[in-house]
């Protein structure tokens, strides 16, 4: 059974090869990161300290999410260019709470912290800190998966990422041996994403919408407003091999599951903790905790399938629809797909550490993924995401079509821009 999987592998692992080289990537003339022929990189602020998502307006002003206070104690960064030179002059900061959530809306940016969805008033200065709101307050918390990622569609319909703090909904969480929960009892309140009204205040997790369910941690999001979607890539569960050895080898576990693209749709189910995608069989698998063996499809015949699937445990942490015209026309409707990179690869080399990009055409793939742009984690290999230079995080189109670029590591904000 082993022996077609492996070679399966074998063939996956030289397409990937073969298809990156085939896109003519080349180094920035300055930087480490390498794009593809016609873009250039520039450094818009080199270090801000540990980014998470971003945000740009129409006047080209960076909000920028950080994960830890900055040496002012603040949790939003404002970055702007304000001489033409594509380097940050100004830079304010605001709000004394972490967190990964930032989106625009109105007048108004909101942030969110792990468990509270704020609103701040815009004014021409920056942001207005006296002129706050709470939007959701009281969101469910835990250390594993907490963070609230946030995407607000045309309409003012706030979507919430709410992760669920298991691996598979174990008994005995990533514990060799403790059997699923069915059902999840951890679904009722995580595992998902929430709806809410982005213009209402001081509302509850029992006030939304449970848009969509079965998706362990969504931190890429976003909404298309050409095709009116969300669409969202979660992340998968881990440590197949060292829980279920008898089903899955260190090479098999490298690769799976899958990291699934989905288009959201109100009232889904994408399947976890019961299933997951396996992109070498293209099929919607049983997991182990509920008598799956890597072969067995069970009740995952009804949930729903990715759009897209790429391997496993490159850690999807931004989701963006280019809708610009700096870019070529085939870029356009397309979306670009930051990989924070992850751990659970070995004995494989580390995978991620790149932004990806799909060609799309209503919503829905054209043609396969390929790499962007990568050089990020600061060489050709390296042993453990700590090793990794800077790490690919949030991603925000500018007024211009320019795409930007947030590292979590040091960060970097990038600009990447197309010469015609």
């Amino acid at each position: 059974m082993r022996i077609p999987y492996l070679l399966k592998l074998f063939v996956l692992t030289l397409f990937i090869s073969l298809q990156s080289q085939a896109q003519t990537l080349i180094p920035d003339a300055k930087k480490s990161i390498v794009v593809q022929k016609g873009f250039n990189v520039v450094t818009v602020v080199p270090s801000l300290g540990r980014a998470r998502h971003i945000a740009v307006d129409k006047q080209g002003t960076i909000y920028v999410r950080m994960n830890e206070l900055n040496i002012e104690g603040k949790g939003i960064v404002l970055v702007k260019d304000t001489t033409g030179d594509g380097k940050a002059d100004v830079i304010k900061s605001y709000g004394d709470f972490t967190g990964t959530g930032i989106a625009l809306y109105k007048n108004y940016v909101y942030a969110s912290s792990d468990s509270v969805v704020f609103r701040y008033t815009l004014t021409a200065n920056g942001i207005d800190e006296k002129k706050s709101d709470t939007i959701v307050n009281g969101l469910p918390f835990n250390p594993q998966h907490g963070s609230k990622n946030i995407v607000i569609d045309e309409n003012g319909k706030l979507y919430v990422n709410i992760g669920a703090p298991s691996n598979a909904c174990q008994e005995a969480d990533r514990t060799k041996g403790s059997k699923g929960m069915d059902p999840c009892p951890l679904l009722e309140n995580y595992g998902g994403i929430w709806q809410f009204d982005a213009d209402k205040l001081n509302q509850k997790q029992s006030d939304g919408i449970r848009y969509a369910s079965g998706l362990r941690n969504c931190v890429a999001m976003d909404w298309d407003v050409t095709s009116k979607h969300l669409y969202a890539l979660p992340h998968g569960r881990d440590q197949l091999n060292t829980l279920y050895p008898e089903f899955y080898t260190n090479e098999q576990n490298a690769e799976l599951p899958s990291e699934e693209l989905f288009l959201i749709t109100k009232g889904g189910d994408y399947g976890w903790p019961y299933c997951y995608f396996d992109h070498l069989q293209n099929k919607k698998l049983l997991s182990p905790e509920y008598g799956g063996n890597g072969q067995i499809t069970g009740r995952c015949d009804t949930t729903q399938k990715p759009i897209m699937a790429f391997p496993g445990h490159w850690a999807p942490n931004d989701l963006l629809f280019y809708h610009g015209n700096m870019f070529p026309e085939r870029y356009k409707n397309g979306v670009f797909i930051a990989f924070h990179g992850s751990w659970n690869r070995a004995p494989l080399k580390q995978g991620g550490y790149f932004v990806a990009f799909v060609p799309m055409k209503d919503g829905k793939p054209t043609g396969t993924w390929e790499v962007f742009a990568e050089g990020f984690a600061g060489g050709k290999e390296i042993a453990s995401p700590n090793d990794a230079k800077h790490r690919p995080m949030g991603l925000a189109e500018g007024p211009d079509g320019s795409l930007y670029i947030s590292d979590s590591v040091a960060g970097t904000i990038y600009r990447i821009y197309h010469s015609k």
